[in-house]
Order: structure tokens, then sequence, then C-alpha cells
């Protein structure tokens, strides 16, 4: 996890050579073991002795104490002129068994079926973030001045989350549920994307010559090396380890256990990729024999203990001196990962379906990099395609982003709430109502599932159209100064209007390429569209023809953007600031937001057309006060695209009597909405956010099914989701 190799590590172990000046018999190993030993003993004590001060501090003054973990680590570290010191390349060392038992611990708690389920979403998160991030990287390189390789490498650190120090956090806080679920799926798939990246960084030699032609067979080993480890692992660990459980030892269990976790992380480590990725693996496929509750428990004390050397190891990198000499830089990156990351993955993490409350909650506990970006970072060193200053400003802004991360996840919860507020009336309707209509499509039945032929067709349409523009963008920027060159000399003119003819010739041959990918986007939005809101016989009058459109338009938003900012991407360094490319797809997606604003106002019109039959059948149940919350099939059938409307009657001790809806802020608090509310005297209101809730009342709540199992909650009094 950090810039040196293992036999570097190893020589921290043992050193036959004296390392000051002592007597030590060459032909004897036995002292220069002892001498290595007394310094990883006192390596151990000194950062776990001011550790254990610092995280006490931070607890009583009820901090984070991963905060503290980082104080240590700047008070042992090299750069601070306090007596205490400890050997870094030691405490390093000791920090790669962090991370490889924290992704461990990480698998066991999401196995691979729950991982499959979220894959979807937070795919389109880390996507749509990892694209921003990159291009937001580089783009803020060049403007410091550096050269576009450097500038990659900028994109390429700032683009990859902690895991660590996110999911350390959501510990120290006490965050579960969906909200931990989505955040674990996303780190999970950056660190997919960390390892593609740092494969095509690797095929990039230190002159910045690019090979096109070693990405395709790195993401190829990439696949083939993940299918067979889970394939291979899938039939031998659950087995395994549920035969070592039957013995009815906890001490065999966790030897089992960690034993496996470390045999897989050195296998993905020689073979070429992270080890973390190799003990995440083996923690899933642990998880599969069923006792993952069992064995988490049991390695917890461990991984905690290597976990807080990590944190301090983070913070023996902090150079106070370094940052002054580079306080812009650091301050440009540190604003870049907190806002582009909680841009990123707000919108990706909507559009996937989460709602506005999850989006913004996971995207403001993402706001940090970490041990990837170090990776990264040791990985431009080492083949000297970065300077030194550029490592100094990754490991900044790592300790910055990482002190601030709580404070961030806490403010996440206002956060949302403000941000829901300020949303018009018409996005506040489409918001509630989209992740419904995600929901409806995942839970489609078999039948209604558009044709999959067609949809192949038109995710391959999609493939190949961005593959084109992707390789006629590389291919003429390669080749523009050789073919400016040639021409110019035949025919005796400058050399730059055979560029500028070469590049107008790549743009004209790239539009219908692009013209192409808004088309089949748009086609495959209404084929994923028609599969949850389903058309009506052509005859009669198509109740959902409002929602579907908006659903179109959002649908159509979110393959653009997971076909477009990968394309921005990879196509940066080959156009002038990276600017084009991105500019193109702002225009693109600008004009799909003022399509969805015209949209999200004939779906209001829709629903508040739509009131007036909820109010009539609340009117009708408010006659029964012994239904408390149930469904209202009728609303459902009649006006499709409201999900499944519920009714849920005020209990005499709810809480929320007398305050106002606005007050109460129920859609930004758990997603629902209120549709519509009616009370035991017989006044049917259509409520407003001034509108005062009293005891009795008879509220419609609409949205996806855990946002309405939270807003029950939250009216009943009870705690929803922690």
């Amino acid at each position: 996890m950090f810039p040196f190799s293992g036999s570097e590590c190893g020589r921290f172990f043992y050193r036959p050579e004296p390392a000051s000046g002592k007597n030590v018999n060459r032909s004897d190993n036995g002292p220069a073991v002892m001498v290595e030993a007394h310094d990883f003993l006192k390596a151990l004590a000194v950062v776990l002795g001011v550790a254990a001060v610092t995280t006490v501090i931070f607890q009583r003054l009820r901090q984070p104490v991963v905060l503290g973990y980082i104080i240590a680590g700047l008070i042992v570290g090299p750069y601070v002129p306090i007596p205490l010191a400890a050997d870094s390349h030691i405490v390093h060392t000791l920090s790669e068994f962090g991370v490889i038992l924290f992704m461990f611990s990480l698998g066991l708690e999401f196995s691979i079926r729950r991982f499959i389920k979220v894959a979807p979403v937070a795919g389109l998160a880390a996507v749509v973030e990892c694209s921003i991030m990159i291009w937001l990287g580089f783009v803020a390189g060049r403007m410091f001045g550096w050269s576009e390789h450097i500038s990659i490498y900028a994109g390429a650190i700032v683009a990859i989350s902690s895991t660590a120090i996110a999911i350390k956090a959501f510990e120290e806080l006490e965050i579960t549920g969906p909200i931990r679920e989505l955040v674990v799926g996303i780190l999970i798939v950056e660190d997919l994307i960390a390892i593609l990246i740092m494969a095509l960084l690797g095929s990039i030699p230190a002159s910045g010559e690019f090979a096109p032609d070693e990405l395709g067979g790195t993401g190829f080993r990439l696949a083939a090396f993940l299918i067979g480890m889970v394939a291979f692992g899938l039939l031998l660990v659950p087995r395994a380890i549920r035969a070592v459980h039957k013995l009815g030892r906890q001490e065999t269990t966790l030897v089992a256990s960690v034993g496996v976790c470390f045999v897989f992380a050195l296998l993905a480590d020689s073979l070429g990729y992270s080890a973390a990725l190799g003990a995440f693996i083996a923690g899933s496929l642990v998880a599969e024999s069923g006792h993952d509750l069992e064995i988490e428990e049991l390695v917890t004390p461990i991984r905690d203990m290597f976990a807080a050397v990590f944190f301090v190891s983070v913070g023996m990198l902090i150079d106070p001196a370094a940052m002054l000499n580079h306080w812009l830089p650091i301050l440009v990156f540190t604003l870049i990962v907190i806002f582009g990351k909680s841009f990123g993955v707000s919108l990706g993490g909507f559009l996937g379906g989460n709602g506005i409350r999850t989006s913004v909650r996971a995207a403001m506990s993402l706001t940090q990099i970490g041990e990837f970006s170090f990776i990264i970072a040791g990985l431009g060193l080492a083949r000297g395609a970065v300077p030194d200053s550029l490592y100094a400003i990754a490991v900044a802004v790592s300790a910055v982003t990482a002190l601030s991360t709580p404070w961030m996840i806490r403010a996440s919860e206002p956060a949302a709430h403000f941000i829901d507020r300020k949303l018009p009336p018409a996005l506040q309707t489409f918001a509630a109502l989209y992740g419904s209509w995600i929901e409806k499509l995942r839970t489609s039945p078999s039948g209604v599932v558009p044709d999959h032929h067609a949809l192949r067709r038109s995710i391959t349409l999609l493939i190949v159209d961005a593959t084109a523009i992707v390789a006629l963008i590389i291919v003429s920027s390669l080749s523009v100064e050789t073919v400016s060159r040639f021409v110019a000399g035949r025919l005796e003119i400058e050399r730059d209007w055979p560029a500028w003819a070469l590049v107008g010739a790549a743009g004209i041959l790239c539009l219908p390429f692009g013209l192409g990918i808004v088309r089949v986007s748009r086609r495959l939005g209404l084929q994923l569209a028609e599969a949850a809101l389903p058309r009506v016989a052509a005859t009669r009058f198509d109740p959902a023809d409002a929602p579907r459109r908006a659903f179109v338009v959002g649908l159509q938003l979110a393959i653009l953007l997971l076909v477009g900012g990968p394309m921005v991407a990879i196509t940066q360094p080959f156009l002038p600031w990276g600017a084009p490319g991105a500019l193109v797809l702002v225009i693109v997606v600008v004009a799909l937001g003022l399509g969805l604003w015209r949209s999200s106002r004939n779906l209001q019109g829709h629903v508040r057309a739509g009131a007036e039959m909820v109010l009539e059948v609340l009117g009708a149940q408010a006659r029964s006060p012994s239904r408390s919350a149930h469904a209202i099939p009728e609303v459902e059938k009649l006006l499709p695209g409201l999900g499944q409307p519920t009714a849920f009657r005020l209990p005499a001790n709810s809480p929320c009597i007398g305050q106002t809806l606005a007050e109460l802020n129920l859609r930004g608090r758990t997603g629902a909405t209120v549709l519509a509310l009616t009370r035991e005297e017989g006044g049917v209101v259509i409520p407003g956010p001034d509108q005062m809730l009293n005891s009795g009342d008879v509220l419609a709540l609409a949205g996806t099914s855990s946002a309405i199992e939270q807003a029950v909650l939250l009216l009943k009094g009870k705690s929803a989701e922690p």
C-alpha cells in the first residue's frame, strides 16, 4: 500500500549490515536480528503509546478517534521536533496489515450476493464521481502549469476515496442501514477503478507516450482474475470454513479465517493487483459460509489495533513545511475533493434511485482520499513521472480531508434537508417519485421486462459509438503532428492548416457517433421506463404518460453520464486542457436538464390532477380508524407512477402533532412525500408547507418502500434509519 517494494519491507526486519557502527558478527545473524527486533518493538511501543493517549483525549472531547490517531502520527513522525520518533518504514509496513484486515472485515459484512444487489447503483455513482474527479484534477494541474503527464496523475490521485477512513468514521458515528451499504458498494467499485487506473498509468512511459494497446489486455486480465478467484473461492472457502467451525473452537476459526484472508491478499499481490482487493474477496467468500457475524466479532480487536497503526502512519506523512510551501495546490485540491466528490456521488446516487437524502449523505461521507492515492503517487515517483512535490501534496490533501471527514458526515443530514427545501416544487415531486420508479423497475416481473435482445443491441451500439469517438480522438491527437508535417512538406504550406484540417475532419467524423449515443440512450431509457410503467392499449387514455416521460429523461441523463463521463476522463489528455469533451457533455446534460424541468412540471400537474382521487379514497377511509397504515390499491391502479401510495393515520401520541410539514421536513428526512391529507371532521385539504398536523389526520404517503417505512416510523415518534 505504500511506495516501496516487498524486498525493501523485508530489509526492515533483517539488515545484515550494522546500523550505527556496532560490532556485529557477519557470520552470526542473531545479533542483527535482535537489533531489528528491538527497533520493531520500539516503533510499536511509541506508536501505540502515543496513540493511546491521543485517542483517550479525543474520546473525552467527544471527537472522532481517527483524528487522535492522525495527531499521534504527526507527533511521532519525522517532521515535528518532538523527542518521540518511530521508524516510519516499520510503521508503514505494519499499516499494511491494518488495511488488509479492514478490507477483510468489510468483505465479511458485505457478501457477494449483497454486492451484486447494490452494484448497479453503486457502479453508476462511482463511475460518475471518478470521471468528474479525474477531469477536475487534470484541469487543476494544467492551471498550475504542470505537464499533461503530471496532471493525469493528479486527477487519478484525487479520484479514489479512502475505504479505511470512511468506514472507520461510520463505525464511530454508528451509521448503518442502506446508507452504509451504498457507501461500501461505491468504495468497492472505486477500488476496482483504481486498479484499472494504475494499470493504465503503468502502460504510459515516463516520457508521457501512450500505449493504448495495453488497456484492453489489462481489463481482460483483471476480469479473468476476479472471475477466477471468486469462482474458485466459492467452491472451497465456504465449505472449509464451515468444516473448521464444526470443531467448536473460536481460536481455530479465527486462525483459519485470517489465514484465508492473507492467502488471498498474497495471491492478489503476486499477480500484480492490490492486496486489499484480495482481502476483500476473501472476506466475501468467508461470509458465504454463514458464520460471518461470529468471525467478524473475532477479527475486530486485531483489525482495530492494526487500523490504528494505519491512521498513525497517515499522520506521520504530514510535513508542515511542505504544506506551507505548496499551500495553494493543497487548498485547491482539497476543495476539489470535498466539493467534486459531494457533487459527483450525489448526482450518480440520485440517478441510481437512492433519493436526495441518501445520495447527499453518501456523497459527503466520501470526501477524502487515502491509501490508493498514496499508491498512485508512489507509482509516479517510482517511474520518475512526477516530482516529489506531488506526493507531498497528495499526503497533505489526504490528511486534511481525513480530518474533515467526520464533520462532513455529521453535516450531511442538514445539507440534505437544505437541498431538498431549496428545490422547486416540481423537482421535489420528481425527486420523491423517481426512486419509486427505479424500485419498480428492479422488481418488474419477467413478463414486463423489455426484450433482452433489444436491450443488448442498444447497449452494444452505445459501446461501439463511444469506442469510435475515443479512438478517433486518440488517433487524430497522436497523428496530428506527423500528418501536418507530411502535408505541409508536400504542399509547401504552413503546418497549422493541415493540423486544423485534421482536427476538423475528426470532429465531423465524431458527430454521427455522438448523435448515435444521444439517440440510443433515449431508446434505451424508453425501453427501461416502459418496463416500470407499462403502456396501456393505444385506444385508451394512458395515465402513466407524464411519469413515464419524466422517467425517460432521468434514465437518459443517467446513461449519458455513465457513458460520457469515462469518455471525457479517457480523452482529456488528448484535447486542449481537456475542455472540448467536457464542454460537449455539459451542453448535452444542460439540454436534458431543461427537458427534465419541463417533464417535472407536467408531472406536477399530473400529480395535482390525481390528488382529488387520493382525497376521495382518504375521505372514505377516514371513517375506518381501525386501519392505521395500508396501501391504496385503487390509486395505484388508476394513477400509475405514484409508487405505492400508503395511508397513515397520525396517532394521538405522535410527537409530530402541532408541527407544520415544513418544520417536520418529512421528505428531506425520509425521502417520502405527502400527496394528500384528510381530517376526521371531514375537511379535506391539499397540504402545503405551512399545513399543521393534527391528531387523527390521515396522510397519503408516496415514495420508495423504504422511504415510506422510515416516514411511518418518524410519524409514530420512533427512530428511523440510524
